[in-house]
């Protein structure tokens, strides 16, 4: 090993605590082939022959999928933040291995597990793990004995399938290779590495939080990705609006418009300067939020700034007050039966009246002006 009895604290998004994973170690092996079955026959493939790659160990402190989740997303981020690995889990530069074991709920005893190779997306683990979760419980509630073996995960049929047993861990068969030196790291060499390393994900989440006033929660959702938190922390700084703000709005809308495009967040065509200028519209009443969502898919299909976007669209906010009132007036001379039925204690009708403040403003009435006055209207036509 190079490392050993380290640990990562990891959070679980129904969780508001930290949770420690500690990791037994970290080692230095070298791929040999990879084999695929067909039928009755296995091909070897040789093109990963030699490649080194880094295995790290952790502990079976991890109770549920969705700790394994956020222990497997926590290394990939911190990799990535160390610009050491893409993470880029389909090519086959990451991969995690689940060992799953069952135990009677209160028990502390470590059951036979089982290891699912090479899961190659978050996808895979989670679905894997929870697959064989429930497998292993299954069997156990039918009076059978979960079998020590390797295991692999089938994508489409979405079933864990057996590749090759294992009685022991010794099976591996380890053995020192004798061209190979024994490995020293100095301590002078990890200290220079230590000072120059960057702000991890962990380190930045606190920060997030002190800086911002955001929720753990919120702070490591957004320094999951380093180019996510960049992106940020430059809209914060751009915008003149809290930083809470800016933060509801990339995990909202914005995000969703990400996944949905299938884009990452190094090549976004919505500057930080743009998503800045969106918000700083909302909060300083320019514009209302439904009219910020349509102009923030405007400026993810055209790339335009948010400014242009609402002066060629006429999607200001109305807030004149006189203008509303007239609004209000008519809608409450058109509608009386409605207007009797909210009187007679139907406070629902209310959000109607609202809805149709809406429509005849095209919904650019500012929501706040309007409802107060609505309110108002109906007040004097019920001292009437």
């Amino acid at each position: 090993p190079v490392a050993s009895d380290g640990w990562l604290d990891i959070l679980e998004e129904s969780k508001s605590k930290n949770q420690r994973v500690r990791v037994r170690r970290a080692h230095l092996e070298e791929d040999t082939a990879k084999l695929s079955h067909l039928g009755q026959y296995a091909l070897v493939d040789y093109n990963r022959a030699g490649v080194p790659l880094l295995e790290i160990v952790s502990e079976p402190d991890m109770h549920t999928v969705e700790a394994a989740l956020a222990y497997a997303t926590k290394i990939r981020a911190i990799l990535r933040y160390l610009g050491v690995n893409s993470g880029d889990m389909e090519k086959g530069v990451l991969r995690f291995e689940a060992n799953v074991s069952v135990r009677p709920s209160g028990s502390q005893e470590l059951r036979t597990s089982t290891e699912i190779k090479n899961l190659n997306s978050f996808r895979a683990l989670t679905r894997a793990s929870a697959y064989e979760i429930q497998r292993q419980t299954q069997l156990y509630q039918e009076g059978g004995l979960v079998v020590q073996e390797t295991l692999g995960w089938d994508d489409v049929k979405e079933v864990t399938v057996s590749q090759r047993s294992k009685e022991e861990a010794h099976d591996y068969r380890y053995f020192p290779e004798p061209d190979l030196p024994p490995l020293e790291i100095s301590r002078v060499w990890v200290e220079q590495i230590k000072t120059g390393l960057p702000e991890l994900p962990e380190a930045r989440s606190q920060r997030f939080v002190a800086k911002f006033g955001l929720t753990i929660t919120e702070a490591s959702r957004l320094t999951s990705e380093k180019s996510l938190a960049d992106y940020y922390e430059s809209a914060v700084s751009l915008s003149k609006s809290p930083a809470k703000a800016i933060n509801n709005w990339i995990s909202g809308e914005f995000l969703r418009y990400v996944n949905e495009l299938g884009l990452d967040f190094d090549h976004l065509p919505v500057p930080a300067g743009h998503l800045a200028e969106l918000v700083d519209l909302v909060t300083g009443k320019i514009i209302n939020d439904n009219s910020a969502k349509l102009v923030l898919k405007e400026m993810f299909e055209t790339g335009q700034a948010p400014k242009a976007i609402v002066e060629s669209k006429n999607l200001a906010q109305v807030s004149d007050e006189g203008y509303l009132e007239g609004v209000v007036a008519q809608i409450l001379n058109d509608n009386p039966r409605e207007v009797a039925s909210y009187l007679a204690g139907k406070e629902t009708v209310f959000q109607w009246m609202m809805g149709q403040v809406a429509r005849l403003t095209r919904g650019k009435a500012d929501p706040q002006v309007a409802r107060q006055l609505l309110l108002q209207a109906l007040e004097r036509a019920k001292n009437k």
